[in-house]
């Protein structure tokens, strides 16, 4: 259940009805992390690099691929043209599996059901890439969400809020009617700037402390828990 904290900012907030949610994707959804790693050590490989570890990757994520490349590669091979080259690589290959090992996390499937019962909008916004994140999106949850959206161009990768806005935009609601849903720093950033209720949650690729620092305003360990805050 959220922490005192937590408790006190819902007494705030749910002085409003929260409408909507907006999920981050990666560590908060879906559990991308073996089909990510798999993709980029299969670039590494192919160029004699050395390649890491799942544990290691869970620290790349959630700054949109062209950053986890950069940092996946050697210190010394990591020119902007290397960057770029690997990328298209990885990209490549990571849409040939990006569902092949990807799955929803526990609860997660039961969780989006009881909020379409209710009649809750809810979204995506992750810092992969658009096409990617729609296509996992679409074969994963279908007619779950009535939006997804990725990165189109750096400038608006999170924590810019301009896409989340745009999103209560579309839904005509305010945005501290809007729940954002992430398992990372950015996520919670990206609430606090787009003035979003943020909700960590601890099954993705970081710690509650991380979340916390960030700007959660409660944080939860299993997906039913965010019923108790609508």
């Amino acid at each position: 259940m959220p922490g005192r904290a937590g408790l006190f900012w819902l007494k705030i907030f749910n002085r409003m009805k929260f409408k909507g949610i907006i999920f981050d994707l990666d560590g908060t959804l879906v559990n991308s992390l073996h089909d990510i790693s798999d993709a980029m050590n299969k670039v590494l490989t192919a160029l004699n690099y050395p390649t890491h570890s799942y544990d290691t990757y869970q620290y790349f994520i959630g700054s949109g691929l062209r950053n986890l490349v950069s940092k996946a590669l050697p210190a010394t091979n990591n020119s902007d043209d290397e960057i770029e080259s690997c990328f298209e690589c990885m990209v490549d290959e990571y849409t040939k599996i990006c569902t092949l090992k990807t799955k929803p996390y526990d609860g997660i499937v039961e969780l989006l059901e009881k909020l379409t019962s209710q009649n809750i909008k809810m979204a995506v916004f992750s810092n992969k890439a658009d096409e990617l994140t729609k296509k996992i999106a679409t074969e994963l949850f279908p007619e779950q969400f009535d939006t997804a959206v990725g990165l189109s161009t750096e400038e608006l990768k999170k924590p810019n809020p301009f896409e989340a806005i745009e999103i209560s935009k579309k839904w005509n609601l305010k945005p501290e009617e809007i729940l954002f849903v992430g398992d990372s720093d950015i996520d919670m950033k990206t609430a606090v700037n787009a003035n979003m209720f943020p909700v960590g949650v601890t099954w993705g690729y970081r710690t509650e402390e991380e979340l916390k620092a960030s700007g959660a305003k409660t944080v939860i360990n299993i997906a039913s828990e965010l019923i108790a805050i609508l």
